[in-house]
């Protein structure tokens, strides 16, 4: 097992170098800004990759880990592969499937890369620019080690429901744990890039009030949370089969509440397809399932589409508010096409894609109107202070 996991770590080493190189050998004069967005890149489509995954049932495409057949990869394994999908062709384990399995792995490994060079950066710099004395105090604020400290533990942590997805055979708690930290990771790198763009360009100009930014701030804030909860359920809606448990929209078996069974569809410890108890979960727990997705969809997309007006109405936040609210009609879009086309891959794989960018852009926002906020509270405070300088000159002693 150590050699395969260091020939495999050898392999993801190899996958980092080319965004390395990227990095180092671009015009970009702050590389290691260039180097976290280029992590986010390559996150956001570890996660769409990870739903490609998920959706062709090669999750367990190599039934083991960290390797495939204790091989470091699919052409080591081959003769096990081929001989596990002639015993049975549709099961989990094809050549197809094992590489599509140990690409994203590979993927993943390299991300970890990524993230291991910034916090090693991030440590250097900060150790370096504090040697230098207070005139670096700027520089230095953006190589502060805490959140790629955080980052750094969260991807080892994630690689651990990684290894557990395959390992407990795809039990669908572990699985939706494992895309909830894949898009708090994204969440994570989003807003530590967001924060190395605001050092390197800070902000000058105040488009709104306190008061109006602070609302924005819940609104976004709020939008957030209710996106979480939202993820949770599309994946536990994916892990369990349940997407076409109602084919229908906006009626479910041509009623507006079908009989459900919220007891066994939302019993989080038990096995693929099983009860608690172990017996086969039953069509009613499934039903469950996709209409409380499907519902709590319809209230993210209100909530975050006022969200996306409120912040479209100030210049600063205006590219962002487009972009969610464009975001959010496509992810109604996809999300009813998936149900009306029988679940096509491409579309199902869109709809993955979809929900990790409204993290993104949600999560943009938040840190655009935090920072809008605290400028517009400064520029008020300073202004107070001014006024009341000039009141005091001119009253009469």
């Amino acid at each position: 097992m150590h050699l395969t996991l260091a020939q495999m770590a050898v392999t993801a080493l190899l996958v980092a170098l080319l965004p390395l190189t990227l990095v180092w050998t671009s015009s970009d004069v702050n590389k290691y800004r260039k180097l976290v967005w280029v992590s986010v890149f390559l996150t956001f489509d570890l996660i769409v990759f990870g739903a490609f995954t998920r959706l062709t049932d090669s999750g367990l495409g190599c039934p083991d880990w960290p390797g495939c057949y204790g091989a470091a990869n699919p052409f080591l394994a081959h003769e096990q592969i081929v001989a596990a999908e002639a015993l049975l062709p549709s099961g989990p384990v094809t050549v197809f499937k094992a590489w599509i399995e140990m690409i994203h792995r590979y993927l993943a490994m390299a991300i970890g890369v990524l993230i291991v060079a910034m916090l090693v950066q991030a440590w250097y710099q900060w150790r370096r620019k504090a040697a230098a004395g207070g005139q670096n105090a700027a520089a230095r604020a953006a190589y502060a080690p805490a959140i790629p400290t955080l980052l750094f533990f969260m991807v080892c942590l994630q690689g651990a429901f990684g290894a557990w997805t395959v390992t407990l055979k795809l039990q669908p708690v572990i699985v939706t744990t494992h895309l909830l930290l894949g898009m708090g990771l994204l969440a994570m790198l989003v807003w530590y890039a967001s924060r190395q763009d605001q050092l390197m360009m800070p902000l000058r100009t105040v488009t709104a009030s306190p008061p109006a930014m602070r609302r924005i701030r819940w609104l976004a804030g709020a939008s957030s949370a209710l996106l979480v909860l939202q993820i949770a359920l599309g994946g536990w809606t994916s892990t369990n089969y349940a997407t076409l448990a109602c084919t229908d929209f906006p009626l479910c078996g041509g009623v507006l509440v079908p009989p459900m069974d919220f007891e066994h569809g939302f019993t989080l410890w038990r096995e693929l397809g099983k009860t608690a108890a172990g017996h086969y979960l039953p069509f009613s727990a499934l039903t469950a399932i996709h209409w409380v997705h499907r519902n709590v969809g319809v209230l993210l997309a209100l909530l975050a589409g006022y969200t996306a007006w409120r912040a479209w109405q100030h210049s600063a936040l205006q590219r962002t508010a487009r972009w969610l609210a464009l975001t959010l009609l496509l992810q109604l879009c996809t999300g009813i096409a998936t149900i009306y086309l029988s679940f096509p891959l491409t579309i199902a794989v869109l709809h993955n894609a979809g929900a990790a960018l409204l993290v993104l852009l949600l999560t943009m926002l938040n840190y655009q109107a935090k920072c809008q906020f605290a400028l517009a509270a400064t520029t008020d405070a300073a202004a107070a202070a001014h006024t009341q300088r000039i009141r005091k000159d001119i009253t009469p002693s």
